[in-house]
């Protein structure tokens, strides 16, 4: 009986001496269970380029534009709108539009189509495009004729207050009539630059009243 108790003992004390092994061992095990059985991180995402799909659509709509004072800077009118996320552009079908200069001259178009940037200072028109300053006096008090353009494509800057096109265009300035193949109009310089084939028909002043 002794001999066998003494065999028990000393194999517990084996096994107290073995026992930081073993539970270092089963430890090690279970870690490596975990890491195999772990979920997969996901790999990070590369974000995809804005494709040139519209994100919303408008219809039969204006958008406003303010100066920081409040004042009215430009309004865009129509049909139907189309906003591109890529190029941060708004398409417009049968668009009218009109702006207001610090100075208060008024500027105003229509086309079949247009596409103007983000913050409305630029609209490019695409079809039957008209674009027209009304008469009015410049800050000196000299008057200004009325301007008209005309063509198949104009793009209006309307920050800098430029219309160009690189198509035939006619710009009839009062009653005089220009037309050239592609022009350049600064309409604070008041210089028009017309390029190509260029013809123009002026009309003479009517006469001044008689003394």
């Amino acid at each position: 009986m002794k001999s066998a108790w003494r065999m028990l003992r000393d194999a517990f004390d084996r096994l107290t001496i073995y026992l930081p092994i073993i539970l270092t061992a089963v430890l090690a095990l279970g870690t490596y269970w975990l890491v195999r059985n772990a979920p997969e991180m996901l790999a990070p995402q590369a974000q995809e380029a804005p494709t040139h799909e519209p994100d919303y659509f408008m219809r039969n709509f204006s958008v406003k534009n303010f100066l920081p004072n409040g004042d009215l800077r430009t309004e865009v009118f129509g049909k139907e709108g189309r906003h591109y996320p890529d190029t941060d552009t708004l398409e417009v079908d049968q668009v009218r539009w009109r702006s207001i200069s610090p100075e208060g001259l008024v500027t105003h178009g229509s086309a079949d189509r247009g596409v103007s940037n983000g913050d409305g200072t630029e609209i490019q028109l695409f079809g039957n495009a008209i674009v027209i300053r009304d008469a009015a006096k410049s800050p000196t008090g000299t008057p200004l004729p009325r301007l008209e353009f005309r063509g198949e494509f104009l793009h209006a800057f309307l920050d800098t207050e430029r219309v160009k096109s690189d198509k035939p265009v006619t710009l009839i300035r009062g009653s005089d009539q220009f037309t050239s193949d592609s022009m350049d109009y600064d309409s604070l310089s008041g210089v028009a630059n017309l390029k190509g084939r260029v013809r123009g028909l002026l009309m003479p002043a009517p006469p001044g009243p008689k003394r």
